[in-house]
């Protein structure tokens, strides 16, 4: 892109592996974290949650008009029950013992607004973690990488070590899938450019696509 159609991108997020996803892909931004609790309603599917929690972090950031704001939010569900961040170590280990030896879901909703539109959508991988005894959910614990993960891990660091196998979007897991980022950008008319010299995106090819909320 070139000149005053360039749009400025800006995360709204605080996560450092969502601005190391970005930055690995070319892209330039501004980080613009939100103050949005992440808080689910009661009953909430983590699928629904994952999605409002993003659109209400998308719209909370103030952006001037030739800004696009990226957020997102990340939820583990192990069966009908949500996994957020935990509390403190205590919480951590039990959640990685709850986790081990059997498979979860891992949700990250994305929201992308420009203008007056935000396009949003759902990503969701399947995670298998390996059999774990309670002294290596501890020791994992103690290097304090889980504290602030939904679900007690990363799986971008140590956390990989817990993992059997993924079906799905290794991105997603990290919190930002990446296929799915690109599809809503796409539907603002915006498209990934491999040869971009700047910020790494161009008009898309077409018009925008559909989808979204308004």
């Amino acid at each position: 892109m070139s000149g005053e159609a360039e749009p400025r991108l800006v995360l709204g997020s605080s996560s450092p592996r969502r601005a190391a996803l970005l930055s690995g892909l070319g892209l330039r931004f501004a980080v613009r974290p939100p103050d949005v609790p992440e808080t689910l309603e009661p009953g909430e599917l983590p699928a629904v949650a994952a999605r409002r929690l993003a659109t209400e972090k998308a719209r909370a950031v103030p952006r001037d008009a030739d800004e696009v704001v990226i957020a997102a939010d990340t939820i583990v569900a192990l069966g009908d029950e949500s996994l957020g961040k935990p509390t403190d170590a205590g919480a951590a280990v039990r959640m990685l013992l709850a986790l081990a030896g059997r498979e979860h879901e891992v949700f990250t909703g994305v929201a992308v607004a420009r203008g007056d539109a935000v396009r949003t959508g759902v990503e969701r991988t399947m995670v298998t973690f390996r059999p774990l005894a309670r002294s290596e959910c501890a020791e994992y614990v103690a290097t304090g990488e889980p504290l602030d993960k939904a679900g007690a891990y990363a799986i971008q660091g140590r956390g990989a070590a817990l993992v059997e196998r993924i079906d799905g979007d290794y991105s997603n897991v990290v919190g930002l899938p990446v296929r799915l980022l690109l599809t809503l950008l796409a539907r603002h008319g915006l498209r990934y450019d491999f040869a971009g010299l700047r910020r790494g995106l161009r008009p898309a090819d077409g018009p925008p696509g559909p989808g979204g909320t308004p």
